[in-house]
């Protein structure tokens, strides 16, 4: 009786281990859940989940829904984030900026375009830029993109493979391109010299995770037709994008009409420039034909208003370029012309400006602008199909606001708080890639005392090389 009873007890221990065996790989294991937030997943549909969750493995998102659908998932989460009080996005797009010259914010202000760059950008980058001050720069540039939910930028500058090394060890998302100009500069002093530093720069960060390398020409009216037909075809040679500043303001325009008895867009489309790998930026003064020829050759567009208004260049036609389909983003520009790298102030500027200028309340409506912030970034660098939205299978590229803050109390239309009164620090946790960049506003992979340090040695610097 007593084996008998012994082989009953083992056969029972068999079918509950067997059970748990069952159960257990039904589990679902994954790196990091988000649960309980109000997501907005900008995705085809625009989606909001008022009760939702995304989950993570690895650098994508596996899934996003309602919170309802958790208990059947049976996730099990290496870290979870309760985001509830929260708002859950996408992580912004900076579609354009100058990340080092942080370290020039605010040397000189309330002058046009030209004379700001020849009189005192030109001479103070001439005496300082060296790929220590990029290095410095960058990290101060960084630590203030991922404070404010920024995951994504687009960059052109000097020394852009250290600007490269910063950001992947930050571990931020960047298209980087390294700028060319038809005029000695801090890295390269000619010509020749730079297309080889291109190429080796575009090589070197070829299919990585992170790092997307681009070739920046300057502008239509600092690079010859003759070295942007070089740029073209090196871009076309290695597969990478061109980033570059087009129609930003009325002396641009006057002298390529003087020059070449065009306009700005136009002469790049006459010479074969134009096509789905171009990012431009500000893209103020265009007509009605420009438009539509940066529509048909894919051109992505960066918009950014307040630099636009502070060197009061123009304002870019906006809504037209909407309506037409372009692939628009927002750009905050470089802290020099623009003194912060906040989108959230250029989310907000781009919805009031536009209705402003056309006397219209209803033009640019609020998610329109949203749009152009993420996914709307993410179509201007071509990036659509791996970032700018919520959707399974992108990149894990996301943030989350926190809105217990006065002055988003109370809210009513998450959308409307999110672009009409968030702020950068209102952003509680950024996230590139499936990493935590930023917890609870503790920056993670950036030391901010020991750049902050860094930032005011060289303020003492350059102030004292504008003296000379």
């Amino acid at each position: 009786m007593k084996k008998f009873v012994g082989v009953v007890v083992l056969l029972a221990a068999v079918v509950v281990l067997s059970g748990q065996r069952r159960a257990g790989s039904s589990v679902n294991a994954i790196d990091l859940l988000i649960t309980g937030g109000t997501v907005v997943t900008m995705d085809g549909e625009r989606r909001v989940f008022d009760n939702g969750f995304v989950a993570i493995r690895g650098e994508r998102i596996i899934a996003v829904g309602d919170a309802a659908q958790l208990a059947a998932k049976n996730y099990r989460a290496k870290q979870t984030i309760d985001a509830r009080g929260k708002i859950v996005l996408p992580g912004l797009v900076n579609a354009h900026g100058h990340v080092p010259m942080t370290l020039f914010r605010g040397i000189a202000d309330d002058l046009n375009l030209q004379d700001w760059l020849t009189k005192f950008i030109f001479p103070a980058e001439a005496k300082n830029v060296t790929r220590e001050f990029v290095v410095a720069g960058t990290q101060l540039g960084l630590a203030e993109m991922i404070r404010g939910g920024i995951t994504t930028y687009a960059d052109m500058y000097y020394f852009e493979d250290a600007i490269a090394e910063e950001t992947k060890r930050a571990g931020m998302r960047g298209v980087l391109g390294e700028t060319v100009i038809d005029f000695p500069v801090a890295d390269n002093k000619t010509w020749p010299e730079a297309m080889a530093y291109c190429e080796r720069f575009l090589k070197r960060w070829k299919g990585d995770s992170l790092i997307t390398a681009a070739i920046a020409p300057h502008a239509p009216y600092t690079v010859s037709t003759e070295h942007l037909n070089e740029v073209r075809a090196l871009a076309e040679k290695l597969d990478a994008p061109i980033l570059t500043h087009l129609a930003e303001a009325p002396t641009e325009t006057e002298f390529m009409a003087k020059t070449y008895n065009t306009r700005p867009a136009m002469y790049l489309e006459r010479i074969n420039f134009l096509s789905p790998r171009v990012l431009a930026a500000h893209v103020v003064h265009v007509n009605d034909e420009e438009i539509a020829i940066l529509k048909r050759r894919e051109v992505g567009v960066a918009h950014c208003p307040q630099s636009n208004m502070k060197l009061a260049s123009g304002t870019a036609p906006v809504p037209a370029m909407l309506k037409a389909g372009l692939r628009l983003g927002l750009g905050t520009d470089g802290a020099a012309s623009n003194h912060d790298l906040s989108l959230w102030e250029e989310i907000d500027s781009a919805a009031k400006l536009h209705k402003l200028i056309s006397g219209d309340p209803t033009a640019v409506p609020a998610q329109d602008v949203l749009a152009m912030a993420t996914i709307g970034g993410a179509r201007a660098l071509h990036l659509e199909k791996e970032i700018g939205s919520l959707e399974a299978g992108k990149r894990a590229d996301v943030i989350l606001v926190d809105l217990n803050a006065l002055h988003l109390t109370p809210i009513y239309n998450p959308l409307s708080h999110l672009v009409y009164a968030t702020k950068a620090s209102d952003v509680s946790d950024t996230i590139v890639n499936g990493r935590v960049l930023m917890r609870n506003r503790r920056l993670l992979t950036l030391n901010e005392d020991a750049i902050k340090v860094a930032a005011r040695k060289y303020q003492q610097q350059v102030s004292r090389s504008l003296k000379q």
